[in-house]
């Protein structure tokens, strides 16, 4: 993920014809698999995420063949496994998201392995932040921190850099109840963030933003029943000033409204619902997808929501479920 999606735009446009993975064994190889890791990244982050699990898996496994038959220019084998590990990481981002779990942390192993035998640092540790952030989505909260530590202390990080393993240490110390430090931790990873231009970070690390840390905060909060002290930091999430955009950028707005239902603050969950609406059908992020089911779930059952607001979350309801082929 070396590369920014502004850089994409442009590259869709500029590379014609595209190099073909099977039709290249030396530098244009390397070059040929980092394109298709690009053209996917570009599919994931255009407009609310396009569905890429599959293809990323698949155009993995022929990089995959090839590297064990040895069928490529021996030459260039360092560089081209640094482009299948980069490959395989973006495949295992994509199952993640697609919530394959057992499938993600094999793509994940493949990927760090790679890195490794490479020498590649730079998308190693990006490698290890997936696998950091898939540990704590598991409930596998002292394993995130174990991995976000382990790189902070053995690596002099740029800024940006250690504002993404800060924000994982500060995950992985809420879901084992260190609240107050992990809040710490969360400010620190801003203001790591705010030295970005002093010393930037390599081009993978294009996502973080303050509006991710903010919902990574937020979400620390509900996950502890705080859904009040959730509420203003899932609020900043969900607004974007100029930042990076992502696939998944409707999670912070799935638990807003969860938390907006668990406070009965009825008319604010009623107009957040109708901002969600008119693109949900668009999300092929089955994490966000599943995290609105969930409140709208929870929004139906509560007792006391108002008849329109019902409604509301029924209309949510049928776009969540609804056939992605139909027009």
């Amino acid at each position: 993920m070396d590369v920014s999606v502004g850089q994409l735009r442009e590259d869709v446009y500029e590379r014609v014809p595209l190099l073909r993975l099977d039709e290249t064994r030396g530098a244009e190889y390397a070059q040929a698999i980092r394109e298709a890791s690009q053209r996917l990244i570009f599919l994931d982050n255009e407009l609310t995420g396009m569905p890429i699990a599959e293809v990323a898996s698949r155009t993995y496994k022929s990089v995959h063949r090839r590297l064990g038959d040895g069928d490529y220019d021996s030459k260039y084998e360092r560089d081209i496994r640094s482009a299948a590990s980069e490959l395989a990481e973006v495949a295992g981002w994509a199952l993640f998201d697609a919530e394959l779990h057992d499938a993600a942390r094999r793509f994940n192993q493949e990927a760090l392995f790679l890195a490794q035998l490479s020498g590649d640092r730079s998308i190693e540790l990006l490698i290890l932040q997936n696998m950091a952030m898939h540990s704590g989505w598991l409930g596998r909260h002292r394993e995130e921190l174990a991995v976000a530590r382990s790189v902070i202390e053995r690596n002099r990080l740029p800024p940006r850099v250690e504002a993404i393993f800060r924000m994982r240490e500060a995950r992985g110390l809420a879901g084992c109840g260190t609240l107050s430090e992990a809040g710490r931790l969360f400010d620190k990873a801003r203001s790591l963030l705010e030295c970005d231009g002093r010393s930037p970070g390599p081009a993978w690390s294009w996502w973080v933003s303050g509006n991710e840390i903010d919902g990574h905060h937020g979400h620390a909060f509900m996950a502890v029943g705080d859904h009040a002290g959730a509420v203003p930091l899932l609020q900043r999430s969900t607004e974007q000033y100029g930042g990076p955009t992502v696939g998944y950028r409707g999670m912070a707005a799935a638990r807003l409204l969860d938390c907006l239902l668990h406070l009965r603050a009825w008319r604010d969950a009623e107009e957040l619902v109708a901002g969600i609406v008119p693109t949900v059908g668009e999300s092929a992020s089955v994490r966000t997808r599943r995290l609105l089911d969930e409140a709208v779930r929870s929004g139906l059952a509560a007792a006391g929501a108002p008849p329109a607001l019902r409604d509301a979350l029924k209309h949510l309801e049928d776009a969540v479920r609804a056939d992605p082929y139909a027009l």
